[in-house]
């Protein structure tokens, strides 16, 4: 086995770039990924939904947006994807041996959060990952360490830096402290008395500043529209929100990863000694805090399994670790089957899923909703975008010509998807582009964006493009606020040899009333 550990974590590293690079080519972006290409187009020190750090990447793997296309917009996923599976193999090598490493590699491209959702998509979870991964690789060197000497000092102060940069991804990241905070309470008194802890916290916050004053001003609005999410007093008890985060849970980690990692934390809790005890009681509480607290905030509103999903690291690591011990001590030959079922469910995820996106399978369009068709298809949120564009330019063309709209007039949309996708697909190779009408709530950072395109103003003309299985009427968007809505094209969108759903276009006419401005609230 160990002759082959080298050539094995080699091949995983390499086709795992290779099938994450040629699906960034093949599939359309998402609802996430387009609205974060706008964080990209406008660079802010924070943002209305997240930290900047993934507008950030954005622009600086695809140089300065030089790069054009959806596998640019998601190279930083690819490129960090990649490093991540030999981080992980490298903390998981420091913890034990080469062959935990490996195995916790495994288990790490085995998850589908890990390998498609952080390492694909362009998420504030993708930068998250590698930070959180350094964060906990500098603190497994410094606090579980019995000795407080110049080195273990060194990387407690490095653990400072790669959280910050976490939290400067995603809020979740403040779970790192949380952890870290708690293992020395409980196990490592010492450091309470280490200038470096204080020192290393602060570094944190310095980094994390930048959030810090947008949102002062912009009257915290962040936190106040995260907390409400999270908000207790605001809901009740939902059986159906908790078995969505636990089933979630289960799906987006991969059930055999999941399964894996648990039966290693409750070896672990047994006293099994696969693992130094130290750094065992640092791995569960770098994971436990995140996954149980959105599993009892799941109990009374609604949440995403992803924000959970960095909680699982840690636990990846103590699963490899774990494995290897078990082959050694039952002297298998083979990979573990908990492995080999773990890879095998993780391609089958794959091709299902990208055969669903490309092909439409496995869910058929419902041809009797007519050109409200294709609401029960998920999958369509990635899929038939390009068509659009294309369609629209056409349309486009025709219209300024016969002088039925004026030239380059905005796209309007209700909510910050479609609104994202609309301006990737549609307006931009179009010269043209999307403001949005609604409440914070609603359009999200549009609400900003509107401002740096110039608004509206009245007199203006605009299109307005939805779909079917997502449909507003126009009229919706601002009652009275035109002088004239005009239907003008219905496109279908073709999958398969089969109309997966259609477009709707309008001309909307002769602004008469302004909008309001979901900023105005923040102003005054």
């Amino acid at each position: 086995m160990k002759n082959n550990e080298r050539n094995i974590l080699f091949f995983l590293i390499g086709s795992s770039f290779l099938i994450r690079f040629l699906l960034s080519f093949w599939l359309e972006l998402g609802n996430d990924e387009v609205y974060y290409y706008t964080y990209a187009l406008y660079p802010a020190w924070s943002y209305f939904d997240h930290p900047p750090m993934v507008g950030w990447f954005i622009r600086v793997f695809s140089f300065n947006l030089l790069l054009q296309g959806e596998w640019a917009v998601r190279l930083t996923s690819v490129v960090l994807g990649t490093f991540n599976t030999y981080l992980i193999y490298v903390i998981g090598k420091s913890l034990k041996d080469k062959e935990s490493g490996l195995y916790a590699a495994l288990l790490y491209t085995s998850s589908i959060y890990c390998f498609v959702i952080s390492g694909l998509f362009i998420l504030p979870d993708t930068p998250q990952s590698t930070f959180w991964l350094l964060a906990v690789f500098a603190f497994l060197k410094s606090i579980t360490s019995s000795e407080l000497n110049k080195s273990s000092r060194s990387w407690l102060l490095a653990a400072g830096i790669f959280t910050g940069m976490a939290l400067l991804s995603k809020y979740t990241s403040a779970f790192l402290w949380v952890g870290a905070v708690t293992y020395i309470l409980f196990f490592n008194r010492k450091w309470l008395k280490s200038k470096e802890l204080y020192i290393s916290i602060l570094i944190s916050a310095l980094f994390f500043l930048p959030v810090i004053l947008w949102n002062i001003q912009n009257d915290w609005i962040s936190f106040t529209y995260h907390g409400e999410r999270v908000d207790f007093s605001k809901g009740r008890f939902r059986i159906d929100y908790l078995m969505s985060e636990l089933g979630g849970q289960f799906l987006y980690n991969n059930p055999f990863v999941v399964i894996t990692v648990f039966m290693a934390a409750i070896s672990f809790l047994k006293g099994k000694h696969f693992l130094n005890k130290s750094d065992g009681n640092f791995l569960l509480l770098i994971s436990f805090p995140i996954i149980f607290t959105f599993i009892l905030v799941s109990t009374f509103r609604a949440t995403l399994p992803h924000w959970s999903g960095p909680g699982y690291y840690a636990l990846i690591l103590m699963g490899g670790c774990w494995l290897a011990w078990k082959r050694k001590t039952r002297g298998l030959k083979k990979i573990p089957f908990h492995l080999r079922i773990a890879l095998s469910f993780l391609i089958l995820v794959l091709i299902v899923g990208v055969a669903q996106i490309q092909f439409g399978l496995l869910i058929k369009p419902d041809v009797q909703k007519g050109i409200f068709r294709g609401k029960k298809d998920f999958s369509l949120d990635m899929y038939g975008w390009r068509q659009l564009g294309e369609s629209f330019s056409d349309i486009k063309q025709r219209d300024e010509k016969l002088r039925k709209i004026e030239p380059n007039a905005p796209i309007i949309s209700f909510r910050w998807f479609p609104a994202a996708n609309l301006d990737y697909y549609a307006a931009q190779p179009n010269q043209t582009y999307v403001l949005a009408m609604g409440n914070l709530e609603r359009i999200h950072h549009y609400a900003w964006i509107n401002h740096y395109r110039g608004g509206f103003h009245q007199g203006m003309d605009a299109w307005y493009i939805v779909s079917g299985r997502d449909y507003k009427d126009p009229s919706q968007l601002c009652e009275d606020c035109w002088s004239s809505i005009i239907p003008t094209d219905t496109l279908p969108i073709i999958r398969n040899h089969d109309t997966a759903m259609y477009f709707l276009i309008y001309h909307l006419k002769n602004l008469k009333v302004l909008p309001p401005d979901p900023l105005t609230t923040l102003k005054n």
